[in-house]
């Protein structure tokens, strides 16, 4: 699926990371969402970052499957350097839940002398803003369910020695996972002007015949789902909902907005779209992709530059000339 999402500030965003890292940085808060935790963590902040210690933050858990979340937790949690705590609006404290993991991670940071740096990242429309006017107890931070909101980079003092910069939401310039893709769109990362809604819908309605039919019977009063090709299904759902055109025919447009939008509203119910096991499975395939795109990208080039060789022969070096010399330097 083609998604054209690489705006001017999130390449300044980039930037921003580059400088917080030479400014002095000790740990990295990475935002995730609980629904889709894999395809919603940036491939670059790794590199940007280079390997300082990580706290995976999955938030919207109340929106997210339980039992996948716990899945996900422990998944994050297993790596080193690396902590995971789930997060949503219900949580009474998240600036000392935030606080404690992260000195955790820092164990000899702390103080006025030393104090914790940390920076805070996420793709997006994850929510990190509205965290952090939880965290200030405060409109601090422009809020809105379009990606994009925050411009510009913030230090927020939530102790007296514990700093942290938030940054404007980033993604990144080319997806490799084509699932990924379609997760994030789902799930509101990306605007809606990026991505074919009912193309997304498809995919979205194929997962969730596949691992919730239940919540698909439940909320649009269907029965056997299982049985129902995607485009039927999404039709079923048009009918139920009302999303007709002249003639009986469904709206398969406006369908597929309103099982978005049901989506991302958690109507369904709690939803997860991608376990560990499968998100690792997705990369795999991909990273072959790749490969096999680079190999062959690699034998044209050579079959391009072979047949010029063949033809024209360099000329043997005179004695006054260098033989280390080469003109093609």
């Amino acid at each position: 699926m083609a998604i054209h999402w690489f705006p001017g500030h999130m390449n300044s965003t980039r930037n921003a990371i580059n400088d917080r890292m030479k400014a002095g940085l000790d740990v990295v808060i990475e935002m995730l969402d609980a629904r889709c935790p894999g395809s919603s963590a940036n491939p670059l902040l790794a590199q940007l970052t280079q390997g300082k210690p990580t706290l995976k933050l999955l938030n919207k858990q109340d929106l997210a499957d339980p039992e996948r979340t716990a899945l996900w937790l422990a998944h994050y949690k297993a790596q080193p350097d690396t902590h995971a705590i789930g997060l949503d609006a219900s949580v009474k404290a998240p600036a000392q839940a935030l606080i404690k993991a992260c000195r955790e991670l820092a164990p000899l940071r702390g103080g006025m002398v030393k104090p914790v740096r940390v920076l805070i990242c996420g793709i997006p429309n994850v929510g990190k803003s509205t965290l952090i006017n939880t965290l200030l107890s405060k409109r601090a931070a422009k809020t809105g369910d379009e990606p994009g909101i925050t411009k510009v980079e913030q230090k927020l003092v939530l102790e007296n020695d514990f700093y942290l910069f938030d940054t404007p939401g980033m993604l990144w310039p080319r997806i490799s996972v084509e699932e990924s893709g379609y997760n994030l769109a789902a799930s509101g990362a990306i605007g809606r002007n990026a991505f074919d809604e009912e193309e997304v819908a498809l995919e979205l309605i194929a997962y969730l015949r596949d691992n919730y039919a239940g919540l698909i019977e439940a909320r649009y009063k269907l029965s056997e789902v299982a049985g129902l090709g995607d485009e039927a299904l999404l039709s079923a759902i048009g009918k139920k909902r009302g999303a007709m055109l002249s003639g009986g025919r469904v709206n398969l447009q406006k369908a597929a907005e309103v099982l978005i939008y049901e989506f991302r509203q958690n109507i369904l119910g709690r939803i997860t779209l991608e376990t560990p096991e499968e998100f690792l499975r997705w990369q795999a395939a991909a990273d072959l992709i790749e490969a096999e795109r680079k190999a062959k990208a690699g034998k044209g080039k050579k079959k391009k530059t072979q047949p010029l060789a063949e033809a024209a022969p360099a000329p043997a070096a005179s004695a006054s000339e260098d033989p280390a010399a080469d003109p093609s330097d």
